[in-house]
């Protein structure tokens, strides 16, 4: 058996001290025996790391398996408050679908009420109602039934944020007509579903993505990330039909957000797989 000390990360306070824990421990059971003697700290917020300022270990790294002698040292750090991701995105995805509603059917007080409950006389306004609904329906059932996440939570802080994006766009761009290119929807979805495929269900293992008979899945030949380039697709085509500055400036911003995430996904595929394809790029096909 093995001793384990958790110390406080940014003060060395010993915090506390684990003894006769066995050998094949994971992480993931030495924060649940830490989260006894520390109820506050339950395991989704620990980060636990061999070094103060290193990167947080898995849950499902085994205890012999690190680098540590008869007395383990690890060094917590407090995550903040987590909320669950499925909760994240039902959040982020329902709050565009229903304001862009509130809009469409204009109700009492966003309006004059000479408007109230009116129906416009422009076929592309119901259209563009029925094309970004659709969007966010779809997102929500893929929450639901097609995401598997590789990590549980996220910190609570930043759903303001990412709510913020979401709801406060969907409300400047409602004054305006949308609509996008349903072709790079079906990409969207085609390359979520066949990212679920890659991960069983319970399983964190992370594996490189092939394209499959799914037409929709060949530009994986060529970008790391196809879902963003489907995604930036839409949303580019929702630019040009609508020739609206709200929506060119979500665009803008929500390329911007989703080039980071590619780079670092592209970059964790280099750093993990050996064999992982050269030719693909991030994003934007040899461009980023």
């Amino acid at each position: 058996t093995k001793h384990v000390e958790i110390l406080d990360a940014k003060t060395k306070d010993k915090l506390c001290f684990l003894d006769k824990v066995e050998p094949n421990a994971t992480i993931g059971e030495i924060k649940s025996m830490f989260h006894k003697s520390h109820p506050q700290w339950y395991p989704a917020r620990q980060s636990i790391r061999l070094d103060p300022k290193g990167k947080s270990l898995k849950d499902e790294d085994v205890l012999q398996h690190l680098p540590v002698g008869t007395t383990a040292t690890f060094y917590f750090r407090d995550l903040g408050a987590q909320i669950s991701w499925v909760t994240v995105f039902l959040t982020e995805y329902a709050g565009p679908l229903l304001i862009y509603l509130l809009f469409y059917f204009r109700v009492p007080f966003i309006y004059a009420p000479k408007y109230d409950f009116t129906a416009s006389k422009h076929w592309v306004v119901h259209l563009a109602c029925m094309c970004h609904s659709f969007h966010y329906v779809k997102r929500l059932l893929e929450t639901l039934f097609v995401h598997r996440f590789s990590h549980g939570t996220m910190p609570l802080r930043n759903i303001f944020k990412n709510c913020t994006y979401y709801w406060g766009f969907a409300a400047w761009m409602d004054e305006c007509f949308s609509l996008f290119l349903q072709f790079c929807q079906i990409g969207n979805f085609s390359i979520h579903i066949t990212l679920r495929n890659l991960r069983p269900p319970g399983s964190k293992t992370r594996k490189i993505p092939y394209p499959t008979k799914n037409p929709f899945t060949w530009i994986f030949l060529l970008v790391s990330c196809p879902n963003y380039t489907y995604e930036l697709g839409s949303w580019l085509g929702f630019t040009l039909m609508t020739q609206c500055l709200p929506v060119a400036f979500f665009t803008l911003v929500g390329f911007i957000q989703m080039t980071v995430w590619a780079k670092g996904k592209h970059r964790s595929y280099l750093k993990e797989f050996r064999d992982y394809p050269p030719l693909r790029s991030p994003i934007l096909p040899f461009i980023l």
